[in-house]
């Protein structure tokens, strides 16, 4: 797999955020967004991973980055679900890279944006079983949780952002409202935030993260 991009903060780092783009999209799709949050958060390493070029059935059959296949679109995602744990498993190894290099695993967080915002849910509610600094999740849906989704006591303690685009045509408002509810249900602390757009990230969104970030990093 690809090395992901690793941007070191100008201070010594004691917190880090661990952020997954979407389908079709690099390692460098949110570099401006890291850069423009590293800026206010002056000990904070940001780790931008890469998703491996594999064949999306929904597109064709083309090849393009791609945490996992999607299968089918309707009536709710049809996933590859081995692919959905290797990407998953990237996303643990990064998180006890950084437990080894001192970062404490309660200023470690997990991001990312639709399809990478997949891998991060499954990752952190079904892998991850130590304290996190929170899971930020970005015009996303759950494909992996259900009804017999079990969540242990430090996993109901991860704070959860979720981001959502009300006219998102891509991965419609309600499959992102649908895993907030199912966190809710479950005991987490979650927060969902709407904005006046479609399948895209804007600068308030940023601006919002940003003080969400700065909040849990005192």
């Amino acid at each position: 797999m690809t090395e992901p991009l690793i941007l070191q903060p100008s201070r010594t780092a004691d917190a880090c955020v661990i952020w997954l783009h979407g389908l079709g999209a690099d390692r460098y799709d949110f570099l401006p967004v890291a850069e423009a949050l590293q800026e206010q958060l002056l000990t904070t390493r940001f780790i931008l991973p890469q998703a491996p070029t594999r064949a999306v059935t929904v597109n064709g059959g083309y090849e393009m980055p791609s945490w996992y296949d999607i299968r089918a679109m309707s009536p709710a995602r049809s996933i590859d679900h081995d692919q959905m744990e290797s990407s998953a498993q990237h996303v643990i190894d990064l998180i006890e890279q950084q437990r080894s290099s001192g970062i404490d695993p309660s200023r470690i967080f997990i991001a990312g944006f639709s399809q990478g915002g997949a891998v991060v849910y499954h990752a952190a509610f079904l892998r991850w079983q130590g304290p996190l600094g929170g899971v930020i999740a970005l015009s996303t849906y759950a494909p992996t949780f259900d009804d017999q989704l079990t969540l242990s006591a430090s996993q109901q303690r991860i704070p959860v952002y979720c981001l959502h685009g009300h006219y998102d045509e891509v991965v419609q408002n309600a499959m992102g409202r649908t895993a907030y509810e199912h966190l809710k249900r479950h005991g987490v602390t979650a927060t969902w935030q709407e904005y006046p757009m479609g399948h895209e990230v804007l600068p308030q969104e940023i601006s919002d993260i940003g003080v969400w970030l700065k909040d849990r990093l005192r």
